[in-house]
C-alpha cells in the first residue's frame, strides 16, 4: 500500500521530474516508510512506500527489473500501490518458467509476470492495485487498476503530458506550481455530486482536468500516440443472470458456496509481514470477518471500534455490539470514543485526506478510527461492500416489485424512478432541485453538456445495459461499478491511507463478487436483507449481532450540524472564495443556513453539509 505519480510526454521534451516530486510530497501520507524516483527520458515516476511486504530494500519502488545479462534497453520499471494476494502462488509459478526473483515482494511478481504475460498480467492478479509499468526501449506505458476500484489512480492531461498519481489533490499540488492544470468545475460532475450523495462515476471528477481511470481497466499509451491516443480494455465483468449450470443448486447450496468463497477471501488477506487486525463495528460485515478468522485459528486478534457523542437525539455509538463479537472472541479489542469537540478539530484533517469530496458521516468516523488503529498496527480488514454485494440496502427489496418488461426483462423507466425515489439526494427541478440551488452559469453547463438530468440519464443507461436478469441484479451491478467504487472504496482507502494504515476488504474479493453476482435476488433479499450472508452468519457468530437493526457508523454532529460544525460550514458558504465561484445561489445557501437541519436527504443525510463540505474542500485543496 503506498502512493505513486509520474509524468508521461509526448512532445519530445523530457518529463517534469520536478512535478513529480511535487506529487510524491503530497502522497507522503500513503507511504511513510520510504520514497524513490525514476526518470528517462519522457517518462518520470514517484513513489511512497507503506512497507508490508518484504520489509527490506529490495521490496522498494520504482522497482527496475533486468533480466540477467541484459541491458539498460531490456529493462522494465514499475510503481505499485496496493497489494497481490495470491503473489506466493504466482512466484512459483514464474519460478517455474524460468524467472528468477531478487526480492520477496509481491512488485516484483508483477513485473516478472508482465515479462511473461505482457498486460494481461492483470487477469492473473488476485488483489488490490494501481500499477503503472514502463519499457524504456518500445516507449510504452501500461496502467492498470484493479476489478473493484479499491485502488485509486488519476490522471491529467497537460501541454503535451499526462500526469498520473494516487490522489487528486497531488495533481492539483503540480498543476498549481506551473498552471497547467484546468482546476474549473464540471458542471455534469457537479450534478453527479448533488443529486447520487456525492458519487461522481468514473472518468469524471469534479475539475474539469482531472479523470480517473475506471475500474477493472487497462490503458496502453504507445510512442506517439499522444495524450489521446490511448486504448483501454475492461479485462473483467460478471454476469449478473443466472448459470444455467447452477440451475439446480438448493439455498443451501449457495450458502455452502458463498461461505467458501467468504472464507477463501478472509485468507487470502492475511498474508503480510506484519500483523492483521479487523476494523470491527459490531455489525454483520465485520463480525463475520472476525468469527471466520477466529475459525481459521486466528488468536488475540487486534479489533477496534469507533463511537461518538448523541446529538439531534442521535445515539452515536454501537459499542454494545461490538463488545459482544470481543467477547465471544476474546479479541484484543480497543474501543475509540471521540467527543464532539474533537470530531470538530478532526474535520479539517478528515477534508484534507479526500480525493474527492465525500458527504458521507463514515468518512470523518474512518479518519478518526484510522488515526488511532495506526497506532497500534499498519494493516486491516474490514467489512465493506458486502451490502452494495448482497443486497443490504433499503432500496433493493422495491426494486424487486419492479414490473416485467413486455419484451422481456425489466422495466428499465420504472427501475430508474425506484432507484433515483430511494437514494438520490434531489432532482433537476422542483422544491430544493438543481435549479433552486445552483447558480445560472452552472445550471446552463449542466444543461448544455448533459442534458436536463444527467445523474438519471446515468443511471437508466447503466441499468439497460445487457447482462442483468433482474431489476435487483441491474440496480446490484450498478451500485457494485459505480457507487460502493466511489463512496465506500473511496472513502477506505484515503481515510486509512492518510495514516499510513493498509485496508483490505475481503467482501470485494473478484471471486466472491463474481459468484455473488450469480446468486438468485430472492436468497439476497431474505431476511429483511443480505439474506444468504445471514444465513452464513448463524453457523458462525452470536445471534444477537445478526437479528440487530442495521446500521452504520454513526456520526450524529455531521447529520444535525450544531456548534463548531456548523460555524465551519457557515463560513466556507460565506467567504470570498464561495462568492467568487459561484456554484450556488445565495439565496439557497441564506435559506439552508437559516434552518440548518430542516433538510435530510433519502439517505438521512444533510443538505447543508453536502453543499458545505464541497466549498471546504475546495477551499482546503487550494482549487481556485
Amino acid at each position: 500500500m503506498c502512493g505513486l505519480s509520474g509524468e508521461l510526454r509526448f512532445d519530445g521534451a523530457s518529463a517534469d521530474a520536478d512535478a513529480v516530486r511535487c506529487m510524491s510530497e503530497v502522497l507522503a501520507p500513503r507511504g511513510p516508510d520510504g520514497e524513490g524516483e525514476w526518470a528517462r527520458g519522457p517518462v518520470a515516476l514517484a513513489h511512497r512506500r507503506l512497507a508490508i511486504i518484504d520489509l527490506s530494500e529490495a521490496g522498494a519502488q520504482p522497482m527496475v527489473d533486468r533480466p540477467e545479462g541484459g541491458s539498460a534497453d531490456d529493462e522494465v520499471v514499475a510503481v505499485f500501490n496496493g497489494c497481490i494476494y495470491n503473489y506466493p502462488q504466482l512466484r512459483e509459478e514464474l519460478t517455474a518458467k524460468g524467472h528468477r526473483f531478487r526480492s520477496t515482494s509481491d512488485t516484483e511478481v508483477i513485473l516478472k509476470g508482465y515479462r511473461e504475460w505482457g498486460e494481461d498480467v492483470v487477469d492473473h492478479l488476485v488483489g488490490m492495485f494501481a500499477v503503472v509499468l514502463h519499457e524504456p526501449r518500445t516507449g510504452r506505458v501500461v496502467m492498470a487498476r484493479d476489478r473493484l476500484g479499491i485502488k485509486p489512480l488519476y490522471l491529467a492531461e497537460s501541454r503535451g503530458a499526462v500526469r498520473f498519481a494516487s490522489s487528486l489533490p497531488a495533481l492539483v499540488a503540480a498543476g498549481r506550481r506551473d498552471g497547467s492544470l484546468d482546476t474549473s468545475i464540471d458542471p455534469v460532475a457537479l450534478h453527479h455530486y448533488l443529486s447520487w450523495h456525492a458519487v461522481v462515476p468514473a472518468p469524471r471528477t469534479l475539475l474539469r482536468g482531472v479523470r480517473k481511470l475506471p475500474p477493472a481497466t487497462v490503458r496502453v499509451y504507445e510512442p506517439g500516440c499522444g495524450p489521446d491516443g490511448y486504448r483501454d480494455r475492461v479485462y473483467w465483468q460478471p454476469s449478473y443472470e443466472r448459470d444455467p449450470a447452477k440451475a439446480g443448486w438448493t439455498a443451501r447450496d449457495w450458502e455452502d458456496a458463498v461461505e467458501e468463497a467468504l472464507r477463501t477471501a478472509v485468507r487470502r488477506r492475511l498474508v503480510a509481514d506484519v500483523p492483521v487486525g479487523v476494523l470491527l463495528s459490531g455489525g454483520l460485515d465485520s463480525s463475520l470477518i472476525v468469527g471466520l478468522l477466529a475459525e481459521e485459528g486466528q488468536t488475540g486478534l487486534a479489533t477496534f471500534s469507533i463511537g461518538f457523542d448523541a446529538a439531534g437525539g442521535r445515539e452515536g455509538d454501537e459499542f454494545q455490539y461490538s463488545d459482544v463479537i470481543a467477547a465471544h472472541y476474546g479479541t484484543d479489542h480497543h474501543k475509540i470514543a471521540v467527543d464532539s469537540p474533537s470530531l470538530v478539530d478532526a474535520l479539517g484533517h478528515a477534508v484534507g485526506a479526500m480525493s474527492e469530496p465525500m458527504v458521507s458521516h463514515d468518512v470523518v468516523a474512518f479518519d478518526l478510527l484510522c488515526q488511532r488503529v495506526a497506532q497500534e498496527i499498519r494493516v486491516v480488514q474490514s467489512g465493506q461492500g458486502a451490502d452494495e454485494v448482497f443486497a443490504g440496502y433499503h432500496w433493493y427489496p422495491p426494486m424487486g416489485r419492479v414490473p416485467s418488461a413486455a419484451g422481456g426483462g425489466f422495466d428499465v423507466e420504472a427501475a430508474t424512478s425506484t432507484y433515483a425515489r430511494a437514494f438520490f439526494d434531489r432532482g433537476p427541478d422542483g422544491p430544493g432541485g438543481m435549479s433552486w440551488l445552483v447558480g445560472d452559469g452552472v445550471l446552463e453547463g449542466m444543461l448544455a453538456e448533459g442534458g436536463p438530468d444527467p445523474s438519471r440519464a446515468f443511471v437508466a443507461a447503466h441499468l439497460g445495459r445487457p447482462g442483468a436478469a433482474t431489476a435487483v441484479d441491474a440496480a446490484l451491478r450498478l451500485d457494485t461499478e459505480v457507487m460502493l467504487v466511489d463512496d465506500p472504496v473511496k472513502r477506505v482507502d484515503n481515510t486509512s491511507m492518510a495514516w499510513g494504515l493498509e485496508a483490505r476488504v475481503p467482501f470485494l474479493d473478484h471471486d466472491l463478487v463474481t459468484l455473488a453476482a450469480q446468486v438468485p435476488p430472492e436468497l439476497k433479499l431474505a431476511d429483511g436483507g443480505k439474506g444468504i450472508l445471514k444465513a452464513i452468519g448463524r453457523r458462525t457468530i452470536p445471534s444477537e449481532v445478526i437479528d440487530r437493526p442495521k446500521g452504520y457508523f454513526p456520526v450524529p454532529a455531521l447529520t444535525h450540524l450544531e456548534g463548531g460544525v456548523l460555524d465551519l460550514v457557515r463560513d466556507a458558504l460565506s467567504s470570498d472564495a464561495a462568492r467568487r465561484r459561484g456554484l450556488f445561489r445565495p439565496s439557497a445557501v441564506a435559506e439552508l443556513l437559516a434552518d440548518p437541519n430542516s433538510e435530510l436527504t433519502p439517505l438521512k443525510g444533510n443538505r447543508l453539509w453536502q453543499v458545505g463540505l464541497l466549498e471546504l474542500w475546495l477551499q482546503t485543496h487550494g482549487v481556485a
